[in-house]
């Protein structure tokens, strides 16, 4: 079977360049602030029609709390015994940030050097033929029932189908769950993410004057509200750059695959004679540790500054925290340290902006047994775990409402697609090689006890 499934899976590739290409052409971005919903419109429509034409007859777009539409539908086989599979991914991409630092057009799809650039090429729409391929490739020839979901927000982040799940649970409920949303960690090294981490984003803002006033006559003795913020984010790393926050714990190791340093600094595009920061692992440091990202400061620009003294300032903190980690507690630590380190008697405001709690998945089940037998024969090297150190909110959305089920995270990224950057693109054997092991993983579920 698993020969013929290859045969199979390697001619249908034939058609995949130019349906994703299709499919990179719809500016489905779920912020219309930045572009019409009709983009979101049309690539839901031709998800559902995609699927439709794969035997899910009653697939069809659900609005979400959010207002996106998501495309949800199912297909039974006659076995009343048989397990049954969600099947997930989403078709809302990230905004393609400065157009003029793409090698080729964000929403063209194009060849370079044996890859496809465009956005969403790998970032989900790569996973949506992916899953496409695998159910062409079984045809008939599928001993499980599947459900569907492809979402239109997730890179919004707006909790739309988050919502929707936990207001119609019985539409997605699975024996196994398939989150196509991450990726391997090189090409052709197959891998399924276990642990994600979670995140807290607050907004930090500083109020010391009740207006500018002039450096020269008052600078000294009066205190300005942008120094004061620095001091207090600069007291958030030590100085191996460790985030250090009270009642947090920074000393947790990963004992997954390991990441080597020569390939994060690569990945990373870290210039010459910079250092990796922490004093953990970089697998530690990514998946098994609390890390704080400053996103953005509000404060005069260089351009156009003055010589004065600035009476307010705010700043947007993200912070990831580790299987294990409360986030809500992590939240509540930051906030308690912020407030801590603010000098001079400064006024100090926290406001909370999102939360999410981290996940960490079953890994004994026959699902994972399955799916690592399906990986070694797709990929013909063994299959590893991964951490990683973003956030899928939904993946604890699901792990609430369905605990019986075992959630597995694969899918065609890998670190040169540069997902959410210009010039993501995607390695056509990525999609074969994740095809033909979701493929090979449909056919034999039904058959591993567990």
């Amino acid at each position: 079977m698993s020969s013929d499934l290859r045969a199979r899976v390697r001619q249908l590739m034939d058609p995949v360049q130019s349906e994703l290409a299709e499919l990179v052409a719809l500016r489905s971005v779920a912020d219309p602030r930045q572009f019409p919903e009709e983009g979101c419109t049309q690539a839901a429509n031709w998800v559902r029609d995609k699927f439709r034409a794969e035997g899910f007859d009653d697939v069809r777009l659900e609005r979400t709390p959010d207002g996106s539409f998501a495309v949800v539908g199912s297909r039974t086989v006659a076995d009343p015994d048989a397990r049954t599979v969600l099947l997930y991914a989403h078709y809302d991409v990230q905004p393609p940030l400065d157009d003029a630092a793409w090698r080729t057009p964000p929403f063209e799809l194009h060849e370079v050097g044996g890859r496809w650039y465009g956005r969403g090429t790998a970032d989900c729409k790569g996973n949506i033929l992916m899953h496409l391929i695998a159910l062409r490739a079984l045809g008939d020839d599928l001993p499980v029932n599947l459900r569907l979901v492809v979402e239109g927000s997730e890179e919004q982040g707006t909790g739309g189908l988050e919502a929707f799940v936990a207001s119609n649970p019985e539409l997605f409920r699975a024996d196994a769950i398939l989150v196509c949303d991450t990726g391997n960690a090189a090409v052709g090294h197959p891998a399924v993410t276990v642990s994600l981490r979670g995140m807290v984003n607050v907004v930090v803002s500083v109020e010391a004057l009740a207006s500018e006033v002039h450096s020269g006559m008052f600078g000294g003795p009066a205190p300005d509200a942008l120094a004061a913020l620095v001091a207090m984010l600069a007291s958030l790393r030590d100085a191996e750059g460790n985030t250090v926050i009270p009642g947090l714990d920074h000393s947790g190791s990963w004992s997954g695959e390991p990441y080597p340093p020569e390939q994060f600094r690569s990945d990373a595009g870290l210039l010459d004679g910079v250092r990796l920061i922490g004093d953990g692992t970089v697998s530690d440091m990514l998946w098994a540790r609390p890390a704080l990202t400053i996103l953005g400061i509000d404060c005069p620009q260089v351009l156009g500054s003055s010589a004065a003294l600035v009476p307010k300032s705010a700043a947007r903190l993200n912070l990831r925290v580790p299987p294990g980690m409360d986030p809500v507690v992590a939240r509540d630590a930051l906030t308690a340290h912020l407030v801590a380190a603010a000098p001079w008697g400064v006024h100090v405001d926290v406001k909370t902006e999102a939360i999410g709690s981290p996940f960490l998945a079953e890994t004994t089940g026959p699902a994972y047994t399955a799916m690592a037998t399906a990986m070694g024969e797709a990929y013909g090297v063994p299959m590893t775990t991964l951490g990683q150190g973003g956030s899928i909110p939904l993946c604890n959305v699901f792990a609430d409402t369905y605990p019986d089920a075992e959630i597995i995270l694969m899918g065609v990224e890998e670190p040169l697609a540069l997902i959410h950057a210009p010039n993501e693109s995607v390695d056509p054997k990525e999609i074969e090689h994740c095809a033909l092991a979701e493929a090979l993983f449909l056919h034999s579920y039904a058959g591993h006890t567990g």
